[in-house]
């Protein structure tokens, strides 16, 4: 079979047809049913436990104890491992399905999972039905993963688990259906239909096998028949009524709870401890059966309680589960709003009972569980469905319907809408009108879709060449750029023109490219892209801000982008994170050709880092960008926590006052995040930065980590240079003889002439004693060259400098390859404005940091520049990270250099 029969073959094998549908279908209802059996009995081991140590040491101790620990546990495991597992779970569902991108994976259900068995163990007065629904759909969409299909076929997969996890949470197969028609996907095409029955009917069985059930529908919640009459009618509107407006009031209730969070300012790991503390308080004052909320609805329904009894726990329901949900914490409404259901049916029964004398309570209690159900969560349907399958009471059916539908009608004129769609707002995310493809294409714009590093090549270039850059590229085109300005573009087309003009191999670039091409900008929709694209039959545009090139933007761009959105693929997982908010901004003139960003954060070393980024900038004609980042918890919000900034625009100023005196255009910002690293990624997408320079500590004490939380995040992920500078400690001015050789020996080489370099009097920086001598290890990597290239403007540093290049190598190596010393030499050389001599020897010894640590400590040099490759971190975290050990294990600065990342 040919290549391209194969992969035809292969592509039809795995697409998503229904046979494959329902043996995932099959597997997810398992796998669902066995997540939630194991919740079930892990929250009732804890709840048990709970109750039982209540009955042998001061119950005041042990409850608010439990639930401050439980609760705190909880928390810590969502905040540090999955912050898309808190809360109940189904609005995440929901905003997923909607292709929302936020993550359901193994990591979200298995933390789901864990948390919510110690939340609920804790007290907290929040259900596992919610969780088991969330922690279904996240398994599903973790499993949907490893077989390439559709992004249709993986939202009917994950809509299928979350029903086997509602069937299996309450043995209902057929309510754990009907929620995800009514609720989640609102579709009723045979593939979702199909996969969603025999998920949840999997589901149901298997919980009802493992959790020590027959598969016989029999009664779960009494074994008693009810009644219904005429004359009773009222009695369940009236039921209907109260329940409507009971579940309004509850679902303002649960939105004002959440505020009133937000506004204690504090970690989401504590807000979870200090629910569980309060519940546990408040649970504690109450009667011993409110110790076991699991049980609470059987004691209310089998008509163990009183109605005194009934309505002690519908207030103290409802104002613990306020408690409990406002904090976040990993729980659902389900079986809240089950219990608030089953003690006002009580209520409304008891008054009947009294009146007509005609059925018992319990009959309403369940009537009421439907009721309350169907006003919280407005799928009235499900409702009676759930209440139905866990009793098998046909006499229940007309009260349910009367009191759900009465209820849900009521409920949504007052709060109309869905909960959880409101819960999502909250978050700023809106599924009412889920985006088209149309959509995304007028939403995303150019600067967000395109590639940020962009070959070019100079109008001067030879065409040979060019040629030869086109030879070793994939690229058919190629902006061409004068001073970093876009003048031009040239394609393999126009290569075409040195034939037919006969023109010389070392003619300009600019005898065949063509002159003032079509771009757009970093604003342009993608639509409006794709529509130039299409008018004039390319394939690629320039993105420009001014005449100034900061990207270029391809048809495959746009169709990665819209790929990734239908498969919920965005750069973004999880909850969307809130962005960093600029509370304070300066502008001065765009006059360079570039810009550099230095982060600054310490007083003491900002003067210095400010010092060598106006050294490079003027190197370049580069402007210089300074930020502060000011990090809030994640608990609050950038764009409205309340910051002092006047020492930081003190920083700012400062800088902005060394600017005037280098003449180098400084703009400022302050930045609120949650994430500092996350927020100076955002300022060198915004700001279009060439080259960062930022403060490092020179080693980490984190596990896993090579240069620490923040470093090695930009260090992985900016697509800028980056220059990183551990600043050595203060030391006197070494007073070593001045080195004057016009010549070196190589050990079993000739001569290298090497000529003395001329000063630059101008320079309007200070002289600085601890950026006279400077030592480049040089290995031959691409970002040892950078470094090198960056050292004219970084010598300027000193009064006096020198500069040593060497080669590490082993003694095993009889004579070193001096290539590169060679090559490095004769490119410092040629900067003849500076006042430095340049020398070039190899060193013999048995690891780079080992030899470098030891040439730095016995003639002490000031400053080590190296080249550090992101490629080769792991290869670094492995053997030895040489940059951190020769940053600790010296006490001269360290400048770590690493180029561009190229998309």
């Amino acid at each position: 079979m040919s290549p391209p029969f194969l992969s035809q073959g292969i592509r039809a094998f795995w697409q998503p047809r229904r046979g494959l549908a329902i043996a995932e279908a099959s597997v997810i209802g398992v796998v669902a049913a066995l997540s939630a059996v194991f919740l079930k009995i892990g929250t009732g081991w804890l709840g048990t436990w709970r109750v039982h140590t209540s009955l042998l040491l001061p119950v005041w101790f042990v409850l608010p104890a439990v639930g401050l620990c439980f609760g705190f546990l909880a928390g810590f495991l969502v905040e540090k491992f999955a912050p898309e597992a808190s809360g109940g779970g189904i609005p995440q569902v929901k905003a997923s399905l909607a292709n929302v991108p936020i993550g359901l994976s193994w990591r979200v259900a298995l933390v789901k999972l864990l948390s919510a068995m110690l939340a609920l163990g804790s007290g907290i007065t929040l259900g596992r039905q919610g969780p088991t629904v969330h922690i279904g759909a996240a398994l599903a969409g973790g499993m949907s993963r490893l077989v390439p299909t559709s992004p249709d076929h993986r939202r009917q997969m994950i809509a299928a688990g979350a029903g086997a996890g509602l069937a299996a949470a309450f043995n209902a197969p057929i309510a754990g259906v009907l929620f995800v028609v009514e609720e989640l996907l609102h579709d009723l095409s045979g593939l979702t239909l199909g996969t969603a029955i025999i998920a949840s009917f999997i589901g149901g069985v298997v919980s009802r096998l493992l959790g020590g059930r027959s598969l016989l529908l029999n009664l779960e919640l009494v074994e008693s028949s009810s009644s219904f009459s005429i004359h009773e009618i009222p009695f369940y509107l009236l039921l209907g009524i109260l329940a409507g407006l009971l579940a309004a009031l509850f679902h303002r209730g649960l939105l004002a709870s959440i505020e009133v969070y937000k506004k204690f300012h504090i970690s989401y790991k504590w807000r979870v401890a200090l629910a569980g503390l309060v519940s546990g308080i408040i649970v504690a004052i109450l009667p011993v059966s409110f110790h076991n909320n699991t049980g609470l609805r059987e004691f209310v329904i089998t008509g163990e309680a009183n109605a005194s009894l009934a309505a002690i726990a519908f207030v103290a329901q409802f104002i613990l589960t306020l408690i409990a949900f406002g904090s976040g914490a990993p729980g659902g409404l389900f079986a809240p709003s089950l219990i608030l259901g089953s003690t006002l049916g009580y209520l409304i029964g008891v008054c009947q009972y009294h009146i007509l004398g005609v059925s018992f309570p319990t009959t309403y209690a369940l009537a009421g569980m439907g009721a309350f159900f169907s006003a919280v969560s407005k799928v009235p349907i499900t409702a009676i469905v759930i209440v139905f399958e866990m009793t098998t009471d046909f006499n229940l059916v007309l009260p349910l319907m009367i009191g759900s539908v009465t209820s849900y009608l009521i409920a949504d004129k007052i709060m109309p809408g869905s909960l959880y769609d409101r819960l999502l707002q909250l978050n700023g995310i809106n599924i009412k009108q889920p985006v088209p493809v149309e959509g995304i294409l007028t939403k995303l714009t150019a600067k967000e879709v395109m590639q940020r590093r962009v070959e070019t090549l100079e109008v001067e270039m030879s065409l040979d060449e060019a040629m030869q850059a086109f030879s070793r590229s994939h690229h058919r085109g190629f902006p061409v750029v004068e001073d970093n300005k876009l003048v031009g573009i040239v394609t393999q087309s126009d290569l075409r023109k040195i034939q037919e003009r006969d023109l010389p191999s070392y003619a300009p670039l600019r005898e065949i490219m063509t002159h003032s091409p079509l771009t757009v900008t970093p604003i342009h929709s993608l639509s409006n892209v794709l529509y130039l694209l299409d008018r004039y039959q390319i394939s690629r545009l320039p993105v420009v801000e001014g005449r100034r090139l900061i990207g270029i933007i391809t048809r495959a761009d746009i169709i990665r982008a819209e790929a990734n959105h239908l498969n919920c693929q965005d750069r973004q997982t999880g909850p969307l994170p809130a962005p960093s908010y600029v509370v304070y901004q300066t502008q001065a003139p765009s006059t360079g050709r570039g810009r550099l960003l230095v982060p600054v954060a310490n007083p003491e070393t900002a003067a210095t880092l400010l010092d060598m980024a106006a050294a490079i900038a003027r190197d370049r004609h580069y402007e210089i960008e300074c930020v502060q980042i000011m990090s809030v918890s994640h608990n609050n919000s950038p764009a409205e926590t309340p910051v002092r900034t006047t020492k930081s625009r003190r920083l700012l100023r400062q800088a902005e006052v060394l600017g005037k005196k280098w003449k180098i255009p400084v703009h400022t910002q302050i930045r609120v995040a949650h994430d500092v690293a996350q927020a100076i990624l955002e300022t060198i997408k915004e700001r279009h930065i060439d080259i960062m320079v930022m403060g490092w500590k020179g080693s980490t004490s984190t596990p896993g980590r090579i240069f620490g939380d923040v470093v090695d995040t930009i260090i992985r992920q900016a697509t800028c240079e980056v220059v990183l500078v551990k600043l050595g400690k203060s030391q006197s001015p070494i007073h070593s003889p001045r080195i004057h050789p016009t010549h070196l020996r190589f050990p079993g080489t000739n001569h290298l002439h090497i000529k003395p370099l001329f000063a630059n009097p101008s320079s309007p920086l200070s002289p600085n004693p601890q950026f006279n001598r400077w030592l480049v290890p040089m290995a031959g990597g691409p970002n040892a060259w950078l470094a090198i290239k960056l050292l004219p403007a970084l010598v300027t540093l000193g009064s006096n400098p020198q500069i040593r290049i060497t080669r590490i190598f082993k003694p095993s190596e009889s004579e070193p390859d001096l290539t590169v010393l060679e090559q490095a030499t004769k490119l410092l050389i040629r900067h003849r404005q500076l006042s430095s001599t340049v020398i070039a020897t190899p060193l013999k010894a048995d690891s780079v940091s080992d030899g470098v640590i030891k040439l730095v400590k016995t003639e002490h040099y000031d400053v080590v520049i190296l080249g550090a490759s992101r490629e080769g971190m792991l290869q670094q975290a492995i053997q030895g990270n040489i940059p951190e050990a020769i940053a600790s294990g010296v006490e001269s600065t360290v400048i770590l250099v690493r180029g561009a990342i190229t998309n």
